[in-house]
């Protein structure tokens, strides 16, 4: 309902405060959402703001760079080009970017790696703590004891929208005495960055419908950074608020025997 009246007040909007673009310039514009792909890699619907998107063209976006290998529609076709006002899902970055990032075409692959490289030791540098890795155990602990703690946590998943949902709602628990900290929630399985960052920040690793490689998780037991793995998104915050209030179950530890790799798979008729 009211469909028809919000894109004409939109349009009359557009008219009176004169919004225009210029298709001859090159493009910049807004991430609208990414995922990870398992056949395609990362993936991007990009809202064009301004100037034209082509294929081939080398892009930053927020901390990631790469080249628009194809660009599709709503509909699935594929593009050569995007004007301004056009959503598009294009494929050829090196990373899944963040929801919100804006992207800008530049002229050489060397400079948006530079640019990429830069924003992502920013990053990097503004994520970085000084604090020893907690676990949610000495989490409850705390809690016991009556003591303000600060929970820090590292969210990777499987596509941004269900990450921003479980985000949202663990910034949304309220206990008395503790509080949660987002350093970081990003679209991918968890690596060794992902670690690396945990152990100097102090925080935790939550995999939702990820799963580590066993040498990930080797350096993890290393530097004493807990990882938790969830497909429920209800039983995440369970567990959280639980360790904040300092009732949490005993834990229950995944003992995984050995892992495989599909080196290669044949399609056999019939």
């Amino acid at each position: 309902e009211g469909v028809n009246e919000l894109i004409d007040m939109i349009l009359l909007t557009a008219e009176v405060e004169g919004f225009k673009a210029n298709p001859n310039r090159t493009a910049v514009g807004t991430v609208i959402e990414s995922e990870l792909d398992k056949g395609r890699g990362p993936l991007a619907t990009l809202l064009v703001q301004n100037g034209t998107l082509k294929t081939g063209d080398i892009l930053v976006v927020g901390d990631t760079h790469g080249r628009v290998r194809t660009m599709t529609d709503d509909l699935g076709r594929r593009l050569e080009t995007a004007p301004p006002s056009s959503a598009v899902v294009i494929t050829g970055l090196s990373d899944v970017p963040q929801a919100g990032d804006a992207f800008m075409v530049f002229d050489n692959e060397t400079e948006a790696r530079q640019v990429s490289e830069q924003r992502t030791h920013r990053t990097w540098q503004e994520e970085r703590g000084v604090s020893k890795a907690m676990s949610l155990d000495e989490m409850f602990a705390n809690a016991q004891e009556g003591d303000i703690k600060e929970l820090r946590i590292i969210i990777k998943g499987d596509t941004h929208g269900s990450i921003e949902a479980l985000k949202s709602s663990l910034e949304n628990i309220n206990v008395d005495g503790a509080k949660i900290e987002i350093l970081r929630a990003s679209v991918g399985t968890i690596t060794e960055t992902d670690v690396t960052l945990a152990a100097a920040s102090g925080a935790i690793i939550i995999g939702f419908n990820v799963r580590p490689m066993s040498a990930v998780r080797e350096i993890a037991n290393e530097k004493g950074v807990e990882i938790r793995l969830y497909n429920i998104i209800y039983k995440t915050l369970e567990d959280i608020e639980l360790a904040m209030k300092g009732m949490l179950d005993p834990e229950y530890k995944e003992i995984i025997p050995g892992q495989a790799v599909v080196r290669e798979t044949f399609k056999i008729s019939k």
